[in-house]
């Protein structure tokens, strides 16, 4: 069969299909369109038109556009604008595009004819399927009753199916790649098939928007209805002389009592204003009538009196808490000065300290002793800056920020809130929680604080707030700056003893249901508890080892009818088990490379032991016990420090060259870090290398550094605790921390000895006993042996 093919110019269509034997009306605005069309009218008047693919496309190229476009001859062009004309063509035959050889000025396209397959004769299937497109037409007929009577009868005349697909293809709103597909079948049987799935497919569809379209409108229908019934409501009760309505009434009245400023009183009037337009049962009267409960709600003008009694209020602190001398000299000062200047701002205080210390129940103590009510927020995992601001009125289920809510609850606009866990606070997409709080906290800006939810000034400045945290490293540097910190150290055992017979032996007493009569625990027995069976700063665990034992007394009065039970620390283990803490024994005598340095952790001081060993070798470092960077530092900067110093000391100066030296640290499944085991080290080094004996009941803590100067360092109370539960008489400590001893409790400072120092001479001077000449040579002759000739020695393998 031999292919015909033309040189022809093209017009691109958008959204636009062209069929043969049927005409078409399309205007054209473009360029390359209008040169096409003159040149076709210049000619034969004949005209390829086939579809783009991309509506939008100015300038189509080949892939622009669809590969089988119609054959169309011109019959009439009617010039509408300066730049547009009205193309009437008719469609003679399908072609394919084989290339599109121009693009300017105008698109000319080399095509190929396509003849139609021959559908053979009429069958009973032909037949069928004639029927099933009058049906299926009927139905879209039904569906869209706006098509003309012209079109239907034409369809319903029509016998040929392949003049009927593209009649219907053409005259029926289908979508322009549907169109395409039909145009794109030859055989003509296979295109009415093609068409009848298109437009079955159709009336699906628009039957589902119209029953969507009637649910709209029975609903839109039941609304005017509750609108005009509810108008009709209105219009009675203004007939019967009821002007105005109940609720907006009463939402007036309670504006008009609120003692609240002339801008807040603006916003909640137009409120009330726009309420009253709004439909009954309507959302935005939902949304409004929410807003209004929540702005009413507040205590607006609402103080409670401080008590301006100092002594009053320090013996409320005094009866809850047992020391925080520093937290009560705060707040004393604080109701000092209100009873001085009443009109004074509130103070925001940051209360920072381990676990269990009494953070929170202080701030309690506190809101008590200036007679003030309390509300109390958690912070901690927070991560949303809304969950501070509010979120907009506008969205689902908005609600007012914590702050407001706690104002709220609080009854009060001069309350003192607790903010807990404020070194916990998170940030994510979502915003930066602390960064919402620099308003909140700045007493120079919180006066006119607004809530996104209310969108109204709120007055903070007589707020007190009291924040609490575990660390200062997380908390961000601009917050930290807008509070006076307060940090709270760990309990000494002796603190901890009357916390537990003033405070919480009573309180679990009275939670257990038994009588001041009918259980006593000796002080021993407390002292024991604490120190075999806790290990932290604060008394939460102490509290639970009470609750304990108060069930067990609580078991023996019961079942074995006694009246009064009394625990000692004899009975401990019967009662509480297996000693969880205790202390490991200390052989409390002098060693040689061992030396107690002083550690501060999470639950307090710790005393932590440093082993050296010095060996014949080739000069290796060898640090072991789970060590971190800062403390590895320390290690080589201690190493350091010796060399420089070798005649003084009197050790051999090739000493790095020719020993091994290991330090280590015992319990090495606990990370250890940081430089206050500086000295320590130092003096285990020189006691290994020289065979001077460390003293055994002296501990030491300070940072070293290579010129052999001994730096401050923190944590000095808790140390110095855990130095005297150790049975340590003497300290070694930085000159520079000698004004932290005021901290330390004054049995702690009557028990130890301290020996500030300030090089690492003194250390050495204090810690290392004196050793005879005939001892040092015997040592150093050892040291310097050859391996294989001399016995073993383990300096420090004892704890």
């Amino acid at each position: 069969m031999e292919l015909t093919t033309l040189n022809i110019p093209a017009v691109a269509l958008r959204g636009m299909t062209v069929f043969p034997a049927l005409t078409i009306s399309f205007d054209a605005e473009r360029e390359i369109s209008i040169f096409a069309l003159d040149h076709a009218m210049d000619s034969d008047r004949r005209i390829f038109l086939v579809t783009q693919k991309d509506i939008g496309t100015q300038q189509p190229q080949e892939d622009d556009l669809f590969t089988v476009g119609t054959v169309c001859r011109i019959l009439h062009i009617i010039k509408t604008s300066d730049s547009s004309v009205r193309v009437v063509a008719e469609g003679e035959q399908r072609a394919r595009i084989h290339r599109l050889w121009q693009t300017k000025p105008f698109l000319q396209a080399n095509v190929e004819l396509l003849e139609e397959e021959l559908p053979g004769r009429q069958t009973d299937r032909v037949e069928a399927l004639l029927r099933q497109t009058y049906a299926i037409f009927g139905a879209y007929r039904d569906l869209v009753p706006n098509l003309s009577e012209e079109l239907a009868s034409t369809i319903l005349d029509s016998r040929d199916p392949g003049y009927l697909a593209d009649y219907i293809a053409q005259n029926v709103t289908l979508r322009h790649t549907d169109r395409q597909r039909v145009l794109e079948e030859l055989h003509p049987v296979r295109r009415l098939m093609l068409v009848n799935e298109i437009l079955a497919r159709e009336v699906n569809v628009i039957s589902m928007e119209l029953r969507l379209e009637q649910r709209v409108r029975e609903r839109v229908s039941r609304l005017q209805k509750d609108t005009i019934l509810r108008e009709q409501v209105k219009v009675l009760r203004q007939e019967l002389g009821e002007d105005e309505d109940e609720e907006l009434t009463e939402y007036a009245q309670w504006i008009e009592k609120a003692k609240v400023g002339d801008e807040v009183r603006k916003k909640l009037m137009k409120e009330l204003d726009r309420l009253g337009k709004q439909p009954y049962g309507s959302a935005e009267a939902s949304v409004i009538r929410n807003y209004l409960d929540v702005c009413l709600d507040l205590p607006w003008g609402k103080r409670t009196r401080d008590r301006s009694d100092v002594e009053r209020a320090r013996a409320v602190l005094d009866r809850d808490h047992f020391g925080l001398e520093k937290v009560k000299e705060q707040v004393l000062e604080f109701i000092a000065v209100r009873q001085i200047n009443p009109e004074a701002k509130g103070k925001i205080l940051c209360l920072v300290g381990p676990p269990g210390v009494g953070k929170t129940s202080i701030a309690i103590s506190v809101a008590k002793a200036m007679n003030r009510k309390l509300a109390r927020l958690s912070l901690g995992g927070v991560r949303d800056e809304a969950d501070i601001r509010g979120h907009r009125k506008t969205y689902i289920g908005a609600m007012p920020g914590r702050i407001i809510e706690a104002l709220t609850r609080a009854g009060s606009m001069n309350p003192l809130l607790v903010l807990d866990e404020i070194d916990k606070l998170g940030s994510d997409l979502r915003g930066d929680p602390s960064a919402a709080l620099l308003e909140v906290l700045d007493s120079e800006q919180n006066h006119s604080f607004r809530d996104h939810f209310l969108e109204v000034p709120v007055d903070l400045s007589q707020v007190m707030f009291i924040t609490t945290a575990n660390t200062l490293s997380t908390i961000p540097r601009p917050l930290l700056d807008r509070m006076e910190v307060i940090e709270l150290g760990s309990y000494t055992d002796e603190e901890k003893v009357e916390i537990a017979k003033r405070h919480l032996l009573p309180k679990q007493r009275k939670e257990h249901g038994l009588r001041k009569s009918q259980i006593h625990i000796s002080d021993g027995a407390l002292r024991a508890i604490i120190a075999d069976y806790t290990r932290e700063s604060g008394v939460r665990v102490l509290e639970r080892q009470l609750g304990k034992l108060c069930r067990k007394a609580a078991m023996q009065i019961v079942s074995k009818d006694v009246k009064q039970v009394n625990i000692t620390e004899s009975e401990l283990k019967e009662l509480l088990g297996v000693p969880q803490y205790r202390e490991p024994e200390r052989e409390g005598k002098d060693q040689i490379g061992v030396v107690n340095g002083l550690a501060w952790t999470e639950v307090g001081g710790e005393l932590l032991e440093v082993e050296a060993n010095a060996v014949t070798g080739s000069g290796k470092l060898e640090l072991t016990g789970n060590l971190g960077l800062v403390m590895q530092e320390s290690a080589k900067a201690a190493l350091s420090c010796l060399r420089s110093r070798t005649a003084e000391l009197g050790i051999e100066e090739d000493f790095y060259k020719t020993k091994d030296i290991h330090i280590h640290f015992p319990e090495g499944a606990v990370p250890k870090d940081g430089p206050s085991a500086g000295i320590a080290i130092t003096t285990a080094i020189l006691s290994a290398l020289t065979g001077r004996k460390v003293r055994s009941t002296v501990a030491m803590t300070g940072e070293v550094t290579l010129r052999g100067r001994v730096l401050p360092i923190g944590g000095l109370r808790e140390k110095t605790m855990a130095a005297l539960r150790n049975g340590i008489t003497t300290v070694i400590l930085p000159k520079d921390n000698v004004k932290d001893l005021e901290e330390i409790d004054q049995t702690v400072r009557k028990a130890l000895h301290f020996i500030p120092v300030e090089t690492v001479d003194a250390v050495f001077a204090a810690a290392l006993a004196p050793q005879s000449c005939h001892a040092a040579v015997e040592h150093l002759a050892a040291l310097s042996s050859a391996p294989e000739n001399r016995p073993e020695v383990r300096h420090g393998d004892q704890l």
